[in-house]
């Protein structure tokens, strides 16, 4: 998940917000300035109504970005790195990028984002209070309650026992420790988020046939995402238990094609993209480090006449939103940035050395499964 903006780092963390967060902000705002707070304080003005509801949308972000955060501090804690915490249209991720060492360690990752979720329920229900007592105005206890059950519903839904929700994590934990086998406990995990959002999507589709309300496409929406990312935890888990401990430098293209970042975009397009059919190519800079990726839909952006004197790093994914993995690194393990970049670059002392795409992954499983 790439960031738009970012806002600078907690504990070395990068923090950031994709602009999908500009369509939950629009609507969280709406939706609390026409209805729910009017509905739950009647008579105040108009403006009163919209600036408590910009002020509660704002909380909400914060605490769902300390949802995320709590993630990623328990992973880091026991040593899992985290590549970034992103805030987005459906909520918020942080992208580990190890595995957790123990079954222990997959339940506390797991476990924190929901904990810190009740807890920001219960500072907010503990505000209302507060505030009822000392007389404040109607409309901010009225935007404290809902940040309180807004903030309980998040922790209920993440609790959800499918990855790749929390409760999926959560469950993966559980039959990790009691059947000893994380590569089978992920497959249950992952099965069970595939059909908890198949449920989903026909429940939301069903309610806007049946009743006419486009609630219900939120719904789907959110159901066809734990569907597709459900599938992504699949295809690791069954690239960890076919590949085992082979390390990236087995499975990867030690020669690809690459770009640099101060090639101009025609002169790429002339004398690298042209001469191999991938979507996406690796950069590297003059003393051989990766310098990010850039893929063809990029280049086609680029108006003709602008082309040789637009250099690739204008264009392309810088280095810190593309995943970079030692050789050494078990293959199975990047499964997951795999799925969400569909390139990863490899490096030796430094130095690319390789890159790994999910037909090269593919290619691998196939040959273990003949071995």
């Amino acid at each position: 998940m790439g960031q738009t903006l970012r806002l600078g780092r907690v504990a070395g963390i990068p923090v950031g917000v994709h602009w999908s967060v500009l369509v939950i902000m629009a609507l969280l705002v709406q939706g609390l300035a026409t209805s729910v707070l009017p509905t739950s304080a009647a008579g105040q003005p108009a403006w009163a109504y919209w600036t408590m509801a910009v002020a509660a949308a704002v909380l909400f972000l914060v605490s769902l970005l300390a949802h995320e955060l709590a993630h990623a501090l328990v992973a880091r804690r026991y040593g899992i790195r985290v590549q970034r915490v992103t805030l987005w249209l459906l909520g918020g991720v942080a992208e580990l990028t190890d595995e957790a060492p123990h079954a222990r360690a997959d339940l506390f990752v797991a476990a924190a984002g929901p904990l810190t979720s009740v807890l920001a329920g219960a500072a907010f229900a503990g505000s209302a209070v507060v505030t009822t007592v000392a007389g404040a105005p109607a409309v901010l206890t009225a935007a404290l309650i809902w940040l309180a059950l807004i903030n309980g519903v998040l922790a209920i839904f993440n609790l959800l026992p499918g990855a790749p929700l929390d409760g999926g994590r959560v469950l993966r934990a559980v039959l990790w420790r009691v059947r000893g086998d994380r590569d089978r406990a992920s497959l249950a995990a992952a099965r069970a988020g595939h059909g908890l959002g198949l449920v989903l999507v026909m429940a939301g589709l069903a309610e806007v046939l049946f009743t006419g309300r486009l609630r219900g496409l939120w719904m789907a929406l959110v159901g066809w995402f734990l569907v597709s990312a459900a599938t992504a935890e699949e295809a690791g888990a069954r690239y960890r238990s076919m590949l085992g401990q082979v390390p990236v430098r087995e499975v990867m293209n030690p020669y690809p094609l690459s770009g640099n970042p101060e090639q101009s975009v025609g002169d790429f397009a002339r004398t690298v993209a042209s001469r191999a059919h991938h979507r996406a190519f690796p950069l590297r800079d003059w003393y051989g480090r990766p310098a990010g990726v850039v893929r063809l839909a990029d280049v086609a952006r680029v108006p003709a006449d602008a082309r040789e004197r637009t250099p690739l790093s204008q264009v392309a994914t810088q280095p810190d939103q593309v995943p970079v993995v030692s050789a050494s690194r078990p293959a199975a393990e990047i499964a997951p940035a795999l799925a969400r970049y569909g390139l990863v670059l490899v490096v030796e002392d430094d130095l690319l050395v390789g890159v790994v795409s999910e037909a090269d992954m593919v290619r691998a499983t196939e040959l273990a499964g003949h071995s």
